[in-house]
């Protein structure tokens, strides 16, 4: 005896597709990690920078 087979397609998830919505750290993060990294480029000559601060904080772990 055949079978039927459906040839529609499955539902999609909620959220799929362009409605989908990104949580806050989705965003966040990304930023986050953007200015961090353009503060360690940025021109050591304008004095102490971010650069000191992570190195004091690197130093500080490494205790």
């Amino acid at each position: 005896m055949p079978v039927r087979t459906t040839t529609s397609c499955p539902a999609s998830a909620p959220g799929d597709g362009a409605a989908a919505r990104l949580p806050w750290w989705g965003l966040a993060l990304p930023v986050l990690a953007f200015v961090t990294l353009l503060l360690l480029v940025s021109d050591p000559a304008a004095g102490p920078g971010p650069g000191d601060l992570f190195t004091r904080l690197a130093q500080f772990a490494g205790r």
